[in-house]
Formats: structure tokens, sequence, C-alpha cells
């Protein structure tokens, strides 16, 4: 099989059947992010044990980059400490942007975004769940926007 056909499977599957996709009762951060050039909305729950990230959860509407994107990042960075869920972000970030190469194995099933560069309008897509985790962590109080 292509692993450009995996990828977009991958990506089919996180989009139709999101993992993490609820409202979380007992989270002690929330964040809003929107793309308003792909009118994707995005509600992100986080619930921290200490430094670790001990629960995360969503819920979206937009396209299938911005639903699958979320729906993996929250199983990526579970368990994770603020440090590595930085640290993934940036590596994150500069896979889909199409910048230096980055070791993929950090970012597990975030790697199926790498074909994302050669789309610069869905590069907010796949990032906005990334930047809507960074304003939750940082108790931002404003919605975020990728514009």
């Amino acid at each position: 099989m292509d692993i450009t056909n995996l990828y977009q499977d991958i990506i089919l599957d996180h989009n139709r059947r999101p993992r993490n996709f609820r409202a979380m009762e007992d989270a002690d951060r929330t964040a809003e992010g929107n793309n308003p050039l792909c009118g994707d909305q995005l509600k992100l729950w986080v619930r921290m044990d200490g430094d670790q990230i001990a629960d995360v959860s969503f819920t979206a509407t937009g396209c299938a980059i911005s639903r699958a994107s979320a729906s993996i990042m929250t199983t990526t960075v579970k368990g994770k400490t603020r440090a590595e869920a930085e640290s993934l972000f940036q590596q994150f970030r500069t896979l889909v942007t199409g910048g230096k190469a980055v070791d993929e194995r950090p970012l597990g099933s975030m790697a199926v975004f790498s074909g994302v560069s050669k789309f610069p309008a869905r590069v907010k897509c796949a990032s906005l769940s990334w930047h809507t985790l960074r304003s939750a962590l940082d108790a931002r109080p404003d919605p975020i926007s990728t514009e």
C-alpha cells in the first residue's frame, strides 16, 4: 500500500471516529480555537496532574484534517508533561510547515500530517488543535484564532 494512501486512511478514520471526542466534566483548563479560513471550531478540555496532562478531550466542527489532527493530538499528549507537549508541538509545526527534517518517531501517528506542508492553506487546519492546547496549558482566557 502506498504510504500516502495509508496516511489518508488514518486521517479519514480519525475524522469519522475521533478519539477523546467529548466534553470533560472535571477539566481544570479549557480553550477554544477557530480557523476562520476553513470554518474549523474547536473546544479543548485538559485535566492536569501536577505538570502532567492526565486527560485531554475535545469537541469540534470543521474539516477532516482539523478533526483528525485534534483526535491524534489528544491521544499523543495524554500522559505527557507540559515540556514534552511543547516539544511535540514544535516538532509538529516543523513537520507541517515543511521545515528542516525532523525525527518523526516522537510524533507517532501525528507523522501522517507530513504531506500537509504541500497544501499551505491546510497547515492552519492541522495546527489548530496544537495552538488551542498551548492556550489551555497557559490558561489564556481568550479564544485563539489561526488568523
